[in-house]
């Protein structure tokens, strides 16, 4: 909860990211609330005063997730919407603003994204939800300790490097700083 607030806060990717694997673990529990937070949360909380409120937090996720649905796959609405903003600013970047360093990330990206639509069955899905996908396969073949390839590490790199601009530019808009002309 503390550190959703803080990556929402600072790095909207990350925080998606991060939500991402929050709700797979809720899935991995089996929305079982207590017991998550038996197993899972209480041994890494370094202060027992937030069980409380961890555990509202967690039960209000799994609830939405339940409620619309969501048990085995997709993502709450917040999830979604930041989604949403970041492929509407995706948009901007590419045609409003006409950011070329922006453009060349895209491009650079576009070939990998291709592979990665086919392999992930993402045939209708747009390119910012398909590099946040690649993103959190990345990071659970890290936990997993798979090895990764030195072609799909380039082709994941390329995305970070592209998704990493994308969020430094949604939080210098969502702050108010953006200038158009400073692209």
């Amino acid at each position: 909860m503390l550190i959703a607030q803080k990556k929402k806060s600072e790095n909207i990717a990350e925080y998606i990211l991060y939500m991402y694997n929050v709700e797979d673990i809720l899935r991995m529990f089996l929305f079982n609330i207590p017991e998550m937070m038996e197993k899972y949360v209480k041994p890494q909380l370094p202060d027992i005063s937030f069980l409380k409120q961890y555990e509202s937090w967690y039960d209000a996720i799994a609830y939405e997730l339940q409620q619309t649905g969501k048990e085995k796959k997709g993502h709450i609405s917040e999830l979604q919407e930041a989604t949403m903003e970041l492929v509407y600013l995706h948009q901007t970047l590419l045609t409003v603003v006409n950011d070329e360093k922006y453009k060349k990330l895209s491009e650079a990206t576009a070939m990998y994204l291709e592979e990665f639509r086919k392999k992930a069955e993402m045939m209708t899905n747009h390119e910012v939800e398909i590099i946040l996908h690649a993103m959190n396969m990345k990071l659970q073949l890290k936990i997993r300790g798979k090895e990764i390839s030195q072609e799909t590490e380039e082709a994941f790199d390329c995305m970070r490097i592209q998704l990493a601009y994308l969020s430094r530019e949604f939080h210098r808009m969502k702050s108010g700083n953006w200038q158009f002309s400073e692209n």
